[in-house]
């Protein structure tokens, strides 16, 4: 059993600044990618950025110049700092995985999702 858990999510005012965090914990024999995504209300699940395990990094458009993406690996954990931040950055970002549980058998995970709203 695998399991991811967010946190950092909040209230900021426009261009402010927010630290998500993404911890993997279990059974993980290792993980592969990972990656931020954010599902505003009425909208499809979007990707924000994702990292794979050697530091190779993609961004949205939306994100690039204001989101870095950053992992520890000894950790199991994932980061997403997130400056200058606008009202249209307001969603549920959820964190995601593609965690091996044994050198047979990967599968992708999500965590339970944070929200973070950019409001004056």
């Amino acid at each position: 059993q695998v399991q991811l858990v967010e946190s950092g999510g909040g209230l900021v005012q426009p261009g402010g600044s927010l630290r998500l965090s993404c911890a993997a914990s279990g059974t993980i024999f290792s993980i592969n990618d990972m990656g931020w995504y954010r599902q505003a209300p009425g909208q499809q699940r979007e990707l924000v950025a994702d990292i794979t395990s050697g530091g190779s990094t993609n961004y949205a458009d939306s994100s690039k110049g204001r989101f870095t993406i950053s992992r520890d690996n000894a950790k199991n954990t994932v980061y997403l700092q997130m400056n200058s931040l606008k009202p249209e950055d307001t969603a549920v970002y959820y964190c995601n995985a593609l965690v091996w549980t044994s050198s047979f058998k990967g599968d992708n995970y999500w965590g339970q999702g944070t929200q973070v709203t950019v409001s004056s």
